[in-house]
């Protein structure tokens, strides 16, 4: 079964001012397609995959065949942590988040303040390129981040908000300012969108 490259749900424009049309049209279109060409025609020639979601393949990363594992997880990651990310974001959105998941954000780390320094400090922390993630480990929010497209749904750990460090994804606009980009991110947060992703994951 080929993984499907996602249309976005709202326009390359739509997160104007905080992320800009021409990257979101290079990161959706160019960058985020190769990734899902590359999974498919990696997994092609593995039928034992084919009954797989992608998110599946990569939480089971450990036992996908030796000679591509290394094509799965650099792309295959690509493909479903992308999918994820524009999930995650939507115009007219961002603030404070509201319902279980802002209840969550208080018990584990304090205040949405202290969650928001402890997540900016992680995204801009990340060495190279990579991801920074909110997700539920064994019940409980959790703060981490990874390499490259690694996962944390590898390791069992359960994805509710992640943010994407790869240059691709602010150069255009912030060009080595990270930070800048981290903080126009807290803009277009779909907390709706999180919300769900948390109770799914509980």
């Amino acid at each position: 079964m080929a993984y499907a490259f996602p249309e976005l749900k709202y326009a390359y424009d739509a997160l104007e001012p905080y992320i800009d049309a021409k990257t979101m049209e290079t990161h959706h279109g160019k960058h985020h397609k190769t990734y899902v060409d590359r999974f498919n025609t990696a997994i092609a020639s593995k039928p034992e995959l084919a009954a797989m979601s992608g998110e599946e393949i990569i939480a089971n990363i450990d036992k996908v065949p030796e000679d591509i594992r290394a094509a799965v997880r650099n792309n295959g990651g690509g493909a479903v942590n992308h999918s994820l990310f524009w999930s995650i974001m939507a115009p007219k959105a961002g603030g404070e988040p509201k319902g279980p998941v802002a209840d969550a954000i208080k018990g584990a780390f304090g205040s949405f303040a202290e969650f928001k320094a402890k997540f900016t400090d992680a995204a801009t922390t990340q060495f190279g390129s990579g991801w920074a993630w909110l997700v539920v480990s064994g019940g409980k929010l959790e703060i981490v981040k990874t390499a490259n497209q690694d996962s944390p749904t590898s390791v069992g750990k359960k994805p509710v908000l992640l943010i994407d460090v790869w240059e691709h994804a602010y150069y255009l606009k912030y060009q080595n300012r990270r930070p800048e980009y981290i903080e126009a991110f807290y803009n277009v947060i779909n907390w709706e969108r999180v919300n769900e992703l948390y109770v799914a994951a509980k």
